[in-house]
């Protein structure tokens, strides 16, 4: 099976012919749409993902009317249900940022998102601990900006993060591969939508799956089970479902040493003693945080490509999910 990262078609300019779609807070691409009028540009976001990623750009505040530069905002009231209060002007913008954000979230619905990154802190896009006022002026960092709310709300299973939650490597490492996966996925729903094909998918995720959560792999894998039984619609909505629910689970090095080890398996007869010795040490360092997951990954596939193994060991996404050139195996 030929993995679409490997042979990634771009245009002329460079940009990519069959790109990866994420949404991402304006800013965050360097436009100047702050209330300074400044930006917060990503080199991560701008840089390392620019041959794979189609980026669609939003900025609620100043999308819904709001000038700049403008006026800073904050939430005030309720962790659960607060208000956008401009505080020097007393103007409320909460009706707008709601009503805007459903208007511009009919319309995202339909761009084929595959992710979306968010401005950390942000009263309309902070996804985590934003700050929420209380009516002495105390702040609890405990809230979500209304648009992050109502994107969580309006497309639960697409990835979303902040950016400043991808400066930690396996939170960057997690995204990414989400994200990767997601494209792969409606990419088969573009091309082949069969039970046939989301059963040969499924079996390509197979140790994915299960070095982020086994017990949902196996609940997908009952579900797959099932695919000539179902009709198409309940078949690829629930393993949409169940696929990004279960890649939501960040994997730690037991789960991943797991799959490691059931690889490792598929070379007994064919690696010799010391071979052996060395590929489980490598493992065993690993789950000691004292080697990356790339030196027992990169052992192994060199190991897979010299020695005969089953076809599906070399169609198995978890050994190259998305492009090497991220370089985000060095770091987990």
């Amino acid at each position: 099976m030929t993995k679409f990262w490997e042979e990634w078609e771009l245009k002329e300019d460079g940009s990519p012919a069959a790109p990866i779609r994420l949404g991402a807070s304006a800013c965050l691409l360097g436009e100047q749409v702050r209330f300074d009028g400044g930006h917060k540009q990503n080199k991560f976001m701008l840089h390392d993902l620019k041959p794979y990623v189609e980026w669609v750009s939003v900025c609620p505040e100043v999308e819904m009317g709001m000038s700049i530069p403008r006026e800073t905002i904050r939430l005030v009231g309720e962790i659960d249900d607060p208000e956008l209060i401009g505080p020097k002007s007393g103007t409320n913008y909460t009706s707008g940022m709601k009503s805007w954000s459903s208007e511009r979230l009919s319309f995202l619905a339909n761009q084929q998102l595959h992710g979306f990154v968010l401005k950390k802190d942000s009263p309309s896009c902070g996804l985590f601990r934003v700050r929420v006022y209380n009516d002495k002026g105390m702040p609890t960092r405990a809230g979500r900006g209304l648009f992050a709310k109502a994107l969580v709300d309006a497309m639960p299973l697409l990835p979303i993060e902040e950016e400043g939650r991808l400066r930690d490597t396996y939170l960057r490492e997690n995204f990414i591969t989400r994200i990767f996966t997601l494209y792969r996925w409606t990419q088969l729903l573009a091309t082949d939508p069969s039970p046939r094909a989301v059963v040969t998918f499924h079996a390509s995720l197979r140790m994915l799956l299960l070095a982020h959560s086994p017990a949902k792999a196996k609940e997908m894998g009952r579900w797959v089970s099932q695919a000539g039984n179902l009709e198409w619609d309940e078949l690829a909505t629930g393993y949409h479902r169940m696929m990004m629910e279960c890649l939501s689970v960040r994997p730690n090095r037991g789960r991943q040493c797991h799959v490691l080890s059931r690889l490792m398996g598929f070379l007994k007869q064919a690696l010799t003693s010391d071979e052996k010795q060395e590929l489980a040490e490598v493992i065993h360092d690993f789950r000691n945080g004292m080697v990356p997951l790339l030196v027992p990954l990169t052992l192994l596939r060199s190991h897979f490509r010299r020695h005969a193994v089953p076809d599906w060991i070399h169609e198995q996404v978890y050994l190259t999910p998305y492009p090497k050139e991220l370089m985000l195996r060095s770091s987990v």
